[in-house]
């Protein structure tokens, strides 16, 4: 017997965490309301796995992103960009979704063409201060969109524009600190947690390996790292030189990628990280405290645009890129840890800009186009 579904939906956005946690933070409300939801995607990307690992079906399309020189190059982008469309198109004359929910980004957009041709409705949302190309282009005919910063508006032409937030997972409301520890073999302490995104940042990894020893027998510090998986090879190596007795001290937890994010950013106190919006997102939400080194060549500057609003609202150390070296990421650091004052004060001012309800006012949204 057939299963009987209330709507169903398709969820699309990849090639980075920023792209697909959204998107699987709305498939998981519209999942519980009864709705079949699929997630449009290239398998060669994160997605295909993230995808499978939260229970939805699959749909592959071959996309890449668009060759910034106009070369040989391009034309077999733009063919494949064809082929992409026209499998969108077949998807969605098989499986009849109600609406498209897009996260932006190249991979989002075969979907979103397929939409404008079939006349299938679409919502968009995009996390970042200043909004991707994808956002800019095509969300004239959506339905919605949905931006996680008011400043993001003044690039939308949509009257239905709202700012959320950025969609969340249900784990970042309900998990405590103290669970969180537990799940990861954790003591209850303080605990700082090194990330770069989901690719990882050679930068602050660099930097960050220098100083682990004195952070951890020092200032008493637990430490979460996570080098990308690229990098892992180098940092560990680095790791074994600079601090021999890591393993047997236990005092640094070091793996190229973290699935569960949710456990790991409940558990810390102190962030180090990139400003991608999702991570900004998500660090809020736990209500840690953040030194913030934004990606130097992120498209449109957004990763700094960004963190100087963390910055303005009181939440976050601010670093350039070009700056970051171990005695200025020290630097920042020690302020944070021998002030607990400080350490409060960014640790609340990031909870103030936490928007737990982004996921339901999307969801709301979506229900509502007929």
């Amino acid at each position: 017997m057939s299963e009987i579904y209330s709507k169903v939906y398709f969820v699309t956005g990849g090639g980075t965490g920023g792209h697909i946690y959204p998107a699987i933070a709305v498939a998981d409300v519209l999942k519980a309301e009864g709705a079949k939801v699929y997630y449009v995607g290239n398998k060669r990307n994160m997605e295909f796995q993230l995808a499978g690992e939260n229970g939805y079906k699959f749909l592959h399309v071959g996309v890449s992103g668009m060759p910034r020189k106009f070369n040989p190059k391009f034309f077999y982008w733009g063919i494949r960009l064809v082929r992409a469309i026209l499998y969108s198109i077949k998807y969605i004359k098989k499986y009849k979704p109600n609406a498209v929910f897009a996260t932006g980004g190249y991979v989002s957009a075969p979907m979103l063409f397929a939409c404008i041709i079939t006349k299938t409705p679409y919502m968009m949302h995009d996390c970042d201060a200043m909004p991707g190309l994808v956002t800019r282009r095509l969300s004239k005919r959506a339905k919605y969109v949905s931006l996680a910063f008011e400043k993001a508006k003044r690039y939308i032409q949509n009257k239905k524009t709202i700012v959320t937030g950025n969609p969340i997972r249900e784990g970042f409301k309900t998990l405590s600190k103290e669970n969180a520890r537990k799940s990861l073999g954790l003591r209850n302490k303080t605990t700082l947690t090194i990330m770069g995104g989901s690719q990882g940042a050679k930068s602050i990894n660099n930097s960050a390996v220098e100083i682990l020893k004195e952070l951890v027998q020092d200032y008493n510090l637990q430490v979460i790292f996570q080098t990308g998986k690229k990098n892992y090879d180098e940092v560990l190596e680095k790791l074994k030189y600079i601090y021999p007795a890591w393993e047997q001290e236990c005092g640094v937890l070091l793996k190229p990628y973290f699935s569960d994010m949710i456990s790991v950013l409940k558990a810390s106190d102190i962030v180090i990280s990139r400003a991608g919006s999702l991570s900004l997102s998500e660090i809020c939400a736990s209500g840690c405290a953040s030194v913030l080194v934004p990606y130097p060549y992120a498209a449109a500057n957004h990763q700094r645009i960004n963190a100087k609003n963390m910055l303005e609202n009181g939440a976050c150390v601010y670093i350039e890129d070009k700056e970051l070296d171990p005695n200025r990421l020290r630097e920042a650091l020690i302020s944070i840890i021998n002030n607990p004052t400080k350490l409060n004060y960014l640790k609340q001012n990031a909870s103030y800009l936490a928007k737990y309800d982004a996921t339901d006012k999307i969801k709301e949204c979506l229900e509502s186009i007929k």
